[in-house]
């Protein structure tokens, strides 16, 4: 029982990014296709979180994927589409951006704010005090406490 809820889960999430592409978005030409899916797993959704346009489901990558077929159709080759894409969205569409000037954010910023992070953590730890051994029981304390415990 527990193989089929495994093997079905596993198919399922297999076949999860191919839930995006709709069947009428598909180009009747294979290679076309077969380009276009490529393209595509290359170009960020604008509005998910680090998820392709072939993967997403929003309305923006489906729009986004019907301008690379559209474009593809025209006769464009995958430098064009990707030209049009960056030029119409900016660098930030590419899942894999070029290291330039304006891209130094994207590159740059989850290695900055981990060393960042990571120096907070360091000088709050430098900072904090050491806890205090407690005091020891007094005599009369210790005889108080011995009585409170003997049933």
């Amino acid at each position: 029982m527990m193989r089929t809820v495994a093997v079905l889960l596993a198919t399922l999430l297999l076949a999860w990014p191919a839930l995006a592409v709709e069947p009428s978005e598909m180009l009747q030409d294979p290679s076309l296709e077969s380009r276009a899916r490529d393209i595509g797993r290359s170009l960020r959704c604008v509005v998910c979180q680090n998820q392709s346009i072939d993967d997403s489901n929003a309305e923006v990558a489906r729009d986004m994927r019907r301008a690379v077929r559209e474009r593809l159709t025209a006769g464009d080759d995958d430098q064009k589409v990707f030209a049009y894409m960056v030029a119409r969205y900016g660098d930030y569409v590419l899942l894999k951006p070029p290291f330039k000037a304006g891209t130094w954010a994207l590159w740059l910023g989850g290695p900055l704010v981990l060393i960042v992070a990571g120096g907070l953590l360091l000088m709050a730890a430098r900072r904090r005090k050491p806890i205090p051994p407690p005091v020891p029981l007094s005599d009369e304390e210790q005889r108080r406490l011995d009585a409170l415990l003997k049933p």
